[in-house]
C-alpha cells in the first residue's frame, strides 16, 4: 500500500540529487583565475545557423594554469567560436593563430573575487530553494495519498521524516560545495 509513498520519496531524492549536481555545475562555470574547460564547454556557438555547445565543436587543453587552448574540430568554426567567447560573460578576448584559440585568464582582483563569491552564494541559495521546493512537492503528494487512504497518518509522518533527512543531507552537500568554491575563489 505504501509503495506509492516510497516511490514519491525515491523520486524526490533523485530530483534533489539532480538539483545538487546542477548547483555544482553552476559553480564550475564561475571563473577562479585558473583556466578550466568547464568555463566554456557549455557556451552556445552559432555554427551554420544552429546553436551548438562548444564542447561538441572543439577540444580543450590547459597547458598553463591561466591559459586555456580551444582546438576546433573544424577550422571553419574558429571565427564562430571566437565570437561566442567574446560575447560571453568571461570578459576575455581570445587570441587566434588560425588553428587554435588561446584564452589567457588574468589574475582576479580582490573586488572581483568578492563579487564572484556573492554570485556563487546566490547560486547555492537557488540550489537550496530547489531542494526545498522538491520536498514541498513530495509532501503535497504524501498529503494526497493520505487523503485517498493509500497511507495512514503514521506512515505519512515516517515518510515526511525521511524527506526532511534527505533535504538536510542535500542542502548540506550544497553548503560543502559552496564552501569549497569560496575557498577556491578567495585563494590568491
Amino acid at each position: 500500500m505504501s509503495e506509492f509513498a516510497a516511490e514519491v520519496c525515491a523520486d524526490a531524492r533523485d530530483r534533489m540529487r539532480s538539483a545538487v549536481e546542477h548547483a555544482r555545475g553552476s559553480f564550475a562555470t564561475v571563473r577562479t583565475g585558473r583556466a578550466s574547460p568547464a568555463l566554456v564547454e557549455k557556451l552556445q556557438v552559432d555554427y551554420y545557423g544552429a546553436a551548438v555547445p562548444l564542447q561538441q565543436l572543439a577540444g580543450f587543453s590547459v597547458p598553463e594554469a591561466r591559459m586555456l587552448v580551444i582546438q576546433p574540430f573544424d577550422r571553419a568554426a574558429l571565427d564562430a567560436i571566437s565570437k561566442a567567447v567574446m560575447e560571453s560573460e568571461l570578459g576575455i578576448n581570445p587570441a587566434s593563430d588560425g588553428h587554435v584559440l588561446r584564452l589567457l585568464f588574468p589574475p582576479l582582483t580582490e573586488d572581483r573575487r568578492r563579487d564572484l563569491v556573492r554570485v556563487v552564494k546566490q547560486m547555492a541559495e537557488d540550489g537550496r530553494v530547489a531542494v526545498r521546493n522538491l520536498r514541498r512537492s513530495a509532501r503535497h503528494d504524501l498529503d494526497t495519498l493520505e487523503k485517498e487512504k493509500e497511507i495512514s497518518g503514521d506512515q505519512k509522518r515516517g515518510f515526511e521524516q525521511q524527506l526532511d533527512a534527505d533535504t538536510a543531507s542535500f542542502v548540506g552537500d550544497i553548503d560543502r560545495a559552496l564552501e569549497a568554491k569560496e575557498q577556491e575563489l578567495l585563494e590568491v
